[in-house]
């Protein structure tokens, strides 16, 4: 293996990109952690959010494994593009109203709830970590995954709280971070095989007119709908 692509700017990209990704996306499964074991006895808490995200990152793992795999596949690229510029657009259209989730009264109840909703929602997370990855040289992509999902661990168990509130002070990192779903999303799209050739052919710099129209569609979009949706509850 040729150990200097893992010192190369294309590695070091994707890795910051996947970091990004798992910062932004996790803290909502973290939130979903932490309401589903609420009302246990404390001395249950612990071991509810311990199995249900040890639950949660096996699940991870192999939805990620899956995706990558599934991604060589002509068209999936395209259809990951469009969940990605989905998933940032609503990102950034959310008016921050919390989904109601009730605690449970037991510990199974509590890791049966945590994992369903984790696969519920780790799919954005999948998408981005595994579209991250994409960026990076094709011999470094399998470390890529495994650091993205070793640091969705913590991310995932421990900071809900801290993400939370450093998105509350600096909303920027919002619009940066769906912007950068954006990013990913219109690389994936001109990677895919059934047309990379063609736009390849059609546009000699692809990547970068693509990249840039999916960071404009997220950010002018998901601002336009979060306007929208600001006047509606005023």
């Amino acid at each position: 293996m040729d150990f200097s692509a893992f010192s190369g700017p294309a590695f070091w990209a994707a890795l910051l990109s996947i970091i990004v990704a798992n910062i932004l996306l996790s803290g909502d499964n973290a939130v979903v952690i932490a309401l589903a074991s609420r009302n246990l006895p404390s001395h249950q808490q612990k071991k509810a959010i311990f199995w249900g995200s040890a639950a949660a990152i096996v699940l991870r793992v192999v939805l990620t494994v899956t995706a990558v795999q599934l991604l060589t596949l002509p068209y999936l690229k395209i259809i990951g593009a469009i969940l990605l510029l989905y998933i940032g657009v609503q990102l950034l259209a959310d008016s921050g109203e919390e989904e109601e989730m009730h605690g449970h009264s037991n510990i199974w109840g509590a890791i049966r709830t945590i994992l369903v909703a984790d696969l519920v929602m780790s799919l954005d997370n999948v998408l981005a970590v595994a579209a991250a990855a994409q960026k990076g040289p094709e011999e470094t992509r399998l470390a890529l995954l495994i650091i993205g999902l070793g640091l969705s661990i913590p991310l995932i168990i421990f900071g809900s709280t801290m993400l939370l509130k450093v998105m509350d002070r600096f909303p920027v990192i919002i619009t940066l971070g769906a912007g950068l779903l954006g990013l990913l999303a219109g690389g994936m799209l001109v990677e895919d095989p059934a047309i990379k050739e063609s736009m390849q052919a059609a546009f000699e710099d692809a990547h970068m007119i693509f990249e840039g129209i999916g960071v404009a569609i997220v950010i002018l979009l998901g601002t336009y709908l979060k306007k929208k949706n600001t006047a509606k509850e005023a």
